[in-house]
């Protein structure tokens, strides 16, 4: 769920799939134990609820559906996966795309500091690091589940006092609640509220979320071995030279081997991405409207942060298409060419999605030209290497969702 104060991206309603989870269920009752007896369990019905929404059409499944990555897949207009989402509302549209839960529980909480970079010509990264949503403006994962309900072009809710009516309905909640967090939680509307975000957080820390069981993983762990000919180890060794391109730059957190390397590095950065035109049409954003990013985030006040987002996880990336924080590219290989575009003597000059050139930056002052401008172009083949690594890291249980997209991968 994205939450909509900063023009984020709104939650559709909830198709026929998502059947609400509330609605007033009868309790154990006796001796018998409450129905959710742990927080994950009880985050996990509260996770695919649509009865915590206005209309009781829309649930934090709506726009992080497990079937698919823990995005919003439902399709457009035009049949494809949406850059934004509708609300509970059925016409709301904000201007951000929803990103991935998966690995999301690993997302320091927001904060300024150093980072060290790895396989990067780069010095170390120093600014602002993690927090929930694209700008960080939440903390942690029980911060990021509190906003959506409450938001009148997401959820709706009119307030904190209404959803925790709508927990009350049911009966099964209500025991639950009580067990997990005390007999008085109801006593006070912002302590039960806090209990329905805990308990959501918690189940956004379940191993579901954050399996590690991709090819790139099961390589590690000598479960699956990369054809030494294939384009994915060719594009795995790009990835990963500091010589050759600037990905682990931003898309690295650990040393290399590491087990639990979630491809992000949670800095900050504009890329000189340009606004979604489209989209704005739709919503009624005007277009000199600039989504500041980074400086939206109340904690933040410097102007050199304007435009910046946080680096997503290339975790799944190979399914969570659309890209960029508005979901103003469709396809993965534009996206990698959209890189290249910035190095010198790259022939990537053309948006192959519009086939015109790139468009200018939405916020042209603060681009991470440093870092963008490290590196050597890439050729043809080797852009197609570098897709197919990224679909390697891909969750084994969304590998049947990888379109080729005119790229053979010889896998």
């Amino acid at each position: 769920m994205i939450d909509r104060l900063t023009g984020a991206v709104l939650v559709a309603p909830l198709l026929a799939l998502l059947a609400s989870c509330g609605g007033g269920g009868g309790g154990g009752g006796g001796d018998e134990p409450p129905m959710f007896s742990t927080r994950e369990a009880l985050g996990e019905s509260l996770f695919f609820d649509t009865s915590l929404s206005l209309n009781r059409t829309q649930a934090c499944a709506t726009c992080h559906n497990p079937d698919h990555g823990f995005i919003d897949s439902r399709p457009d207009d035009t049949g494809r996966i949406g850059a934004v989402s509708l609300g509970d509302d059925g016409f709301s549209l904000g201007d951000r795309n929803a990103p991935t839960a998966s690995y999301a529980a690993f997302i320091p909480t927001f904060g300024e500091g150093t980072q060290e970079r790895f396989n990067s010509d780069q010095p170390d990264y120093e600014g602002f690091l993690g927090g929930l949503f694209l700008d960080g403006r939440e903390p942690d994962l029980a911060g990021q589940a509190s906003g959506p309900p409450v938001n009148p072009i997401e959820m709706g809710m009119p307030d904190r006092a209404s959803v925790v009516a709508r927990i009350q309905e049911n009966s099964d909640y209500v025991e639950s609640f009580e067990e997990l967090y005390g007999s008085d939680v109801f006593d006070d509307v912002d302590t039960a509220y806090t209990a329905m975000t805990v308990s959501i957080a918690a189940y956004e820390r379940t191993e579901l979320f954050a399996p590690f069981d991709s090819k790139y993983d099961r390589s590690l762990r000598g479960e699956y071995v990369y054809d030494p000919l294939s384009k994915a180890a060719l594009g795995r060794s790009l990835f990963f030279s500091a010589e050759f391109t600037n990905c682990a730059t931003c898309h690295q957190l650990r040393p290399n081997g590491n087990r639990q390397e979630t491809f992000t590095s949670y800095e900050y950065h504009n890329i000189g991405v340009p606004s979604n035109d489209e989209v704005r049409m739709i919503n009624g954003t005007p277009p000199d409207v600039v989504d500041e990013g980074l400086l939206s985030n109340p904690a933040v006040s410097d102007p050199a942060e304007r435009g910046k987002f946080k680096v997503p996880t290339l975790r799944n990336v190979a399914v969570t298409e659309p890209y960029m924080h508005n979901g103003v590219f469709r396809d993965l290989r534009t996206a990698v060419e959209f890189y290249d575009k910035f190095l010198v003597g790259s022939e990537n000059l053309i948006n192959p999605e519009t086939g015109e050139p790139w468009r200018d930056p939405e916020v042209p002052e603060t681009v991470s030209l440093t870092e963008l401008e490290d590196g050597r172009n890439l050729i043809d083949d080797e852009i197609e290497a570098m897709v197919c690594f990224l679909r390697t890291l891909t969750d084994q249980r969304y590998e049947h969702l990888i379109e080729d997209k005119g790229i053979d991968c010889g896998e």
